[in-house]
């Protein structure tokens, strides 16, 4: 925050690192709840401070610089009540030095000096510079179970796809499909921009794309189905934020965010009343809960960085996965944009797999689970190397 250009600052630390080197970098942050809580009057606001930073932007810097793996966590200080009030004397906040005052004048001398752990007003970020290559890569992951009726069709346009400034990877996941669908992906088992990994079974589509990601090499990643309910045309507009580095994660809102008007099954008008009903209702649910401001947070068409995921692990197996998708990677600091998007809903008599039944009780439960969940990175690699090391 004290230098006058920070990307070429961090360009020239990344120059200086080893391969296997490890920035550190404490700073304050926007995202703290002592900035919200005294706007102007936050304690960081200084003269010396030149720029400021939040988790999502932070991370944007680093990327842009030459960094991958990047964590950025909280950063915790010992306090103690005398500190605080003396702090207050110091830098004094109308309506919060009164209160501080009082509180340091009551409580007795014992407690006033004992210190105790606080999410204060920084942040902490590791990263390591990354390998840098030339041309970038888009791996689209493309879950398929039985879509013998569309998959050539998306496949053969999707590989016509002509990509500015990107490399094209196609990373189909075959779940063990009975309606012949595995024999119309196995005709593209040679072609040199398409992975195929072979499911014996279905597992449902969550576990599919979370097989995709483990096979994709690409630097961006788009979830693509095999339907044909969501338009090729509109990848130029949902990558442009990514590639230009404005934002590192990308939602595609169907028909603008609008909830009624996302089933229209003519062949069965009740039901799609009902799944748009659910969409509202879910919508709600995960904004409140989690201090979102989405319109479809469900859209299949979710684009981000492949380091994004670093330090995050995934469980769900069904359609679940699109919420713990989302709701991990808003919670480690990457707050998704919407770009509107195409969208042709498919009715169940055409094929739509959700569970109108099922799937709505696994989604409360999920969004129960990870809101009671604590997310840590740090925590999760550390698992992820000891896991590695007992094999």
């Amino acid at each position: 925050e004290h230098v006058r250009d920070p990307l070429t600052f961090l360009a020239l630390i990344r120059a200086l690192l080893k391969p296997d080197g490890v920035l550190f970098i404490a700073t304050p942050t926007l995202d703290a709840w002592s900035a919200r809580l005294l706007r102007k009057n936050w304690m960081e606001f200084k003269p010396e401070h030149l720029f400021y930073f939040d988790a999502n932007t932070l991370q944007h810097a680093l990327f842009r610089a030459g960094f991958h793996q990047v964590i950025v966590q909280p950063g915790w200080k010992v306090l103690n009540l005398g500190y605080i009030a003396h702090h207050f004397e110091r830098f004094t906040v109308p309506g919060v030095t009164p209160l501080v005052r009082l509180a340091a004048r009551l409580v007795p001398r014992v407690w006033r000096e004992r210190d105790f752990p606080v999410i204060a007003s920084g942040m902490l970020a590791f990263a390591r510079p990354a390998r840098l290559t030339g041309r970038r890569k888009l791996s689209v992951i493309v879950p398929c179970y039985n879509e013998a009726t569309t998959v050539e069709l998306m496949l053969t346009a999707l590989l016509r796809k002509e990509l500015a400034d990107l490399d094209l990877e196609i990373v189909i996941v075959e779940s063990g499909s009975t309606d012949g669908t595995r024999a119309s992906v196995e005709r593209y088992a040679d072609h040199p921009r398409v992975r195929i990994v072979w499911q014996e079974r279905a597992r449902g589509k969550g576990n599919a794309v979370r097989a995709g990601l483990e096979h994709a090499t690409g630097e961006f990643i788009l979830i693509q189905d095999a339907d044909l309910e969501y338009d090729l045309d509109d990848y130029d507009a949902l990558l442009e934020p990514l590639t230009h580095h404005r934002e590192a994660f990308v939602l595609g809102a169907r028909h603008g965010g609008s909830a009624w008007k996302m089933r229209r099954f003519a062949d069965q008008v009740a039901l799609s009343t009902l799944l748009n009903a659910g969409h509202w209702f879910f919508t709600f649910l995960v904004n409140a809960l989690f201090g979102l401001r989405l319109r479809d947070p469900f859209t299949m068409f979710k684009v981000f960085r492949r380091d994004c995921l670093y330090g995050l692990t995934f469980e769900c197996n069904r359609f679940d996965f699109d919420y713990e998708l989302l709701i991990k990677l808003a919670r480690k600091g990457y707050h998704p944009v919407e770009i509107p998007v195409n969208y042709r809903s498919r009715s169940f008599r055409e094929g739509k797999k959700v569970s109108a039944l099922r799937d709505p009780l696994t989604w409360l439960w999920v969004l129960a689970r990870l809101r009671l969940a604590t997310l840590d990175p740090l925590r999760e690699i550390e698992r992820g190397r000891q896991t590695r090391e007992q094999k």
